[in-house]
C-alpha cells in the first residue's frame, strides 16, 4: 500500500532544469503554424545533389538495409580519412580514429559523455549553437562561457578578449568547444586565433572539440583551418563533422567524430549505447558524396555567397543592422532600430505579423539578456524564397525608431 505520509519522489533529473527545448526547432513549428517563411532553422528548401540521392537509392536497392558496423561503414570511414588528408593535410587511421554517429549533434554529446567527469569544465565561445551548453551539463561538466564581441564596423569580425579566454583555463578545464565556421555569427577563426587556443590547450592539457560542419561554406577568400592540423593538436583534438550542411541532407543524420585512438575508443562505447549506429544506406551514400569533385565545393560556396549578398541588403533596408558572415549560412543582426522590448518580442512579431520566422538571439547566450537585441536569419534557401521574405520584411520599415 502507498504510504500517503511519504514525500513525493522527485522524478525528473536536476540537469533538465538548466535548459529549455530548442528555440530553433520551436521557431520552425511557429513558422508552420503561421504560414511564415522559415528563415529560422538551418535547412535548405532546395533538393540535395542528384548523384548523392541516387547513391542512397542504390544502396537501399542493393540491400544495405541492416546494421552497419557500429562505429561506421568501412567505405565511409575510409572516405572521411581520405578527404581530411586532401582538405586539411590531416592523417587519420579509419580503423581506430573515426566514429560515425547519427549526425554531428550525436557526435558532440557522445564525445562530451566520453571525456567529461563531474567537476570538469568545458570552455564555450558565446554566442554558441544552442546544444553546446546543455550537452556539457548532460555530460556532468560545467560550461564556462567566453564572449565573442560583435564588430563595430559592418565588414568587421567577431572578436574575443585574449585575457578572458586565458582566465577560463585552469586545472579543472577538460575541453574547449570550437565551432568554425561559426553558428550563429558566421565567424571563421583565424590562424592566429587558433594558435592562441592551441597554446592554451597545450599549456593546460586541454582537449579541443571542434565542430566543422560548415567547413566548405566560406566567403571573401576566407580560409577554413582545422585546429587538428596545427602542431601539437593532432593528439588533443576531436574533429566533428557530417553530411548535413555540405550536401544539403540535414534529415539524413550522418555525422562523425575523429579523435586519437584512446578517445575514439571511449566515444565508440558511448555511441554504441546511445544509438547503436547511423543509417547504413545513408552511410554508403555519404561515402559517394565525399568523392564529389572539387568543383562541387567551389560552387557550393559561390552559391551561398550569392544568397548572403541577396538577403543582407533586404535586411538592412528593413532596418536591421547586419553582421557580415565569413562562413556558414546565417546572418546575425541587431534589432535596435525598431524599439522592440527584446528579441523574443521581435521574432514573435516577425512570425505572426510579417510572415518571416527567425531565431531570437538570446537562445545563443548563457544569459538571455546578452542577446536580447539580436536576431539570426538563415539564408540556405532558394533565391525566390529569399525574395519573398524580402517583400514581407519591407513591412518593417515603418517600425523603425524615429
Amino acid at each position: 500500500m502507498t504510504d500517503l505520509g511519504t514525500v513525493p519522489k522527485h522524478f525528473l533529473s536536476d540537469k533538465v532544469e538548466h535548459f529549455t527545448e530548442s528555440v530553433i526547432r520551436e521557431m520552425t513549428r511557429q513558422a508552420a503554424l503561421h504560414g511564415a517563411i522559415n528563415l529560422a532553422q538551418g535547412f535548405p528548401d532546395f533538393p540535395a545533389p542528384p548523384e548523392v540521392k541516387r547513391a542512397a537509392v542504390e544502396a537501399i536497392g542493393g540491400e544495405l538495409n541492416q546494421y552497419a558496423i557500429t562505429w561506421g561503414a568501412p567505405n565511409l570511414r575510409h572516405a572521411i580519412a581520405r578527404q581530411m588528408k586532401a582538405w586539411q593535410g590531416i592523417t587519420v587511421n579509419p580503423e581506430t580514429e573515426i566514429t560515425v554517429c547519427c549526425g554531428s549533434t550525436e557526435a558532440m554529446i557522445a564525445t562530451l559523455l566520453a571525456i567529461c567527469n563531474r567537476e570538469d569544465e568545458v570552455v564555450i565561445f558565446e554566442p554558441f549553437y544552442e546544444n553546446y551548453g546543455p550537452d556539457s551539463i548532460l555530460s556532468g561538466a560545467k560550461p564556462v562561457f567566453v564572449r565573442l564581441h560583435p564588430p563595430e564596423a559592418q565588414d568587421g569580425d567577431w572578436t574575443f578578449d585574449e585575457r578572458e579566454l586565458r582566465t577560463a583555463f585552469h586545472n579543472r578545464t577538460k575541453a574547449i568547444v570550437l565551432n568554425t565556421p561559426n553558428n550563429p555569427t558566421g565567424k571563421v577563426f583565424t590562424r592566429d586565433e587558433l594558435e592562441l587556443i592551441r597554446d592554451l590547450c597545450v599549456e593546460f592539457n586541454v582537449l579541443a572539440i571542434t565542430d566543422e560542419i560548415y567547413e566548405h561554406i566560406t566567403y571573401d577568400a576566407t580560409e577554413h583551418i582545422s585546429i587538428a592540423s596545427l602542431a601539437g593538436m593532432a593528439e588533443r583534438t576531436v574533429t566533428i563533422n557530417g553530411l548535413s550542411k555540405t550536401y544539403s541532407v540535414t534529415g539524413w543524420r550522418v555525422g562523425w567524430a575523429v579523435a586519437p585512438p584512446a578517445i575514439t575508443n571511449a566515444i565508440r562505447k558511448v555511441h554504441d549505447f546511445l544509438t547503436v549506429g547511423a543509417p547504413a544506406p545513408l552511410q554508403e551514400a555519404g561515402a559517394g558524396a565525399l568523392g564529389l569533385p572539387a568543383g562541387y565545393y567551389q560552387s557550393l560556396a559561390s552559391v551561398y555567397a550569392e544568397r548572403r549578398n541577396r538577403i543582407m541588403p533586404a535586411l538592412e533596408e528593413a532596418g536591421f543592422r547586419c553582421y557580415r558572415p565569413r562562413g556558414a549560412y546565417y546572418v546575425m543582426t541587431d534589432i535596435g532600430a525598431f524599439g522592440f522590448a527584446d528579441d523574443v518580442a521581435c521574432t514573435k512579431y516577425l512570425v505572426e505579423e510579417v510572415g518571416v520566422a527567425a531565431v531570437p538571439g538570446s537562445s545563443f547566450y548563457n544569459h538571455p539578456r546578452e542577446g536580447a537585441q539580436q536576431v539570426r536569419f538563415a539564408f540556405c534557401k532558394r533565391p525566390e524564397t529569399l525574395d519573398r521574405a524580402a517583400e514581407r520584411l519591407a513591412k518593417l520599415r515603418d517600425l523603425r525608431k524615429r
